[in-house]
């Protein structure tokens, strides 16, 4: 997919006017669970993975989807053991008494994408909801991710002491096979491809023997589908590691493949009638299908579920802004800073719905697929954890055909940085006083 030319993007301004939905700070966006409909798995996208205003607003879609829809859980671009916890804590299985203590337990960077007073908001209304279900009905909270492989083995070696010890040899010999590594994944990858040697049958023969263990657990009925998803994470972020130092793009797609893998295993466990709600950023979630991954032989969790569960069963929504702060690193495992986000660069998807008009708005897909100028390749700002607001003309935007990437999609004038849990003395971003912002 060739970049755009920004040219005629005056005619996209009507329609947009008159078909775009203006949301408020308390709009109950009824236009887009029409739009939703019976869909079984529900995608909310981000722009950045530190702003605040997509945390809240995938927050209050997602409890109207968990109270009017009976959706059955919330999949996060995150890792499967430390959200595992916030799902016992919403659940009522955990000894803690505060979100905020289990959400400090996410210690690894970066750190502010969970570990935040928004997350904690929506873990305390959750475990409340909760409160009021029978234990089939209870909303639960999971990772997707796939970066654990020392968590995951962790976790595994304590669920195998416990109710497994005839497994623990094929445990320590996984880990004895990692210790080398310091629990970096770019170490054993770099090893793995100067050593021509790696781990995987160590994982593999691990899995085989847990699948083959008894899966019987009175006191928690979840506890060998939470050992065998560790296992799974641990087989498949050794290929990940292993991928990633190819020179090409297959360890995404390695990643997001086992994201689908561990949607569609959540989904066969709550049961044929079960409904997720997916929360990752615009680059996973909107269809790659519909932007320039394509050309490099990338999918991701967007494309993989349109295409596993029909168009009709998924439903998109993406997230961007015209500008204002965000949480990020100016490199890979630096301090995280509040930076500003300048405006969008001229002729993007955000630029265009700025000079549309200066409300927030809210587009239903449906309603502009049979509008010419809507179908070409514009830029579309995406953020990542590391981010130079310096570099925006250089980088940081997708070409998309926004009609196609998404089934809905919110854009916001101004948004600002979220509040992470994990602050130093020299951080500079603003920290909440109260939460949790009107829920």
């Amino acid at each position: 997919m060739k970049s755009t030319v920004f040219s005629g993007t005056d005619l996209l301004m009507e329609p947009i006017r008159a078909m775009a939905h203006t949301i408020e700070a308390n709009d109950p966006l009824d236009p887009l669970f029409e739009a939703i409909g019976d869909a079984r798995v529900v995608l909310l996208g981000e722009a950045s993975h530190g702003t605040h205003e997509y945390y809240t607003w995938r927050s209050r879609i997602s409890r109207r989807l968990i109270l009017e829809k009976g959706f059955n859980f919330i999949a996060v671009e995150g890792d499967w053991p430390d959200c595992y916890e916030v799902n016992r804590y919403v659940k009522g299985w955990s000894s803690n008494n505060m979100a905020r203590e289990v959400l400090k337990a996410f210690d690894r960077w970066p750190t502010w994408m969970w570990a935040n007073w928004e997350i904690v908001a929506l873990a305390e209304w959750m475990k409340r909801h909760n409160l009021t279900q029978p234990d089939d009905k209870k909303a639960g909270f999971y990772g997707l991710d796939v970066y654990s492989l020392w968590e995951s083995l962790d976790a595994l070696m304590h669920h195998l002491q416990e109710y497994h010890p005839t497994v623990v040899d094929e445990a320590l010999r996984a880990m004895s096979c990692f210790e080398p590594f310091n629990r970096e994944g770019q170490e054993y990858a770099w090893y793995t491809r100067l050593a021509n040697h790696d781990c995987e049958d160590e994982v593999v023969e691990l899995l085989l023997r847990l699948r083959s263990a008894p899966a019987a657990y009175p006191d928690d009925p979840a506890a060998h589908f939470n050992a065998e998803q560790n296992a799974l994470v641990a087989v498949d972020a050794e290929r990940y590691y292993r991928t990633m130092v190819q020179a090409n793009d297959e360890s995404w797609n390695v990643r997001d493949t086992h994201m689908m893998d561990t949607l569609n295993r959540l989904l066969e466990y709550h049961g044929p009638d079960s409904k997720a709600i997916v929360w990752e950023h615009n680059t996973h979630v909107g269809d790659a299908r519909y932007t320039d991954m394509t050309d490099a032989g990338m999918v991701n969790i967007g494309q993989l579920a349109r295409e596993r569960y029909g168009d009709g069963s998924v439903f998109i929504t993406g997230f961007g802004s015209y500008e204002g702060s965000v949480v990020a690193s100016n490199r890979w495992g630096a301090p995280m800073e509040q930076m500003p986000v300048p405006r969008a660069r001229e002729g993007s998807w955000e630029d265009i719905l700025h000079a549309a008009q200066p409300s927030d708005q809210l587009m239903i897909m449906e309603d502009f697929r049979d509008i010419d100028g809507l179908k070409a390749p514009y830029g579309h700002r995406a953020i990542g954890v590391v981010y130079d607001p310096n570099m925006e003309r250089y980088g940081n935007y997708v070409p998309t055909y926004i009609t196609g990437r998404y089934d809905a999609f919110m854009f916001l004038q101004k948004t600002q940085a979220l509040h992470p849990l994990h602050v130093s003395e020299d951080f500079s971003g603003d920290l909440p006083d109260t939460y949790p912002w009107g829920y």
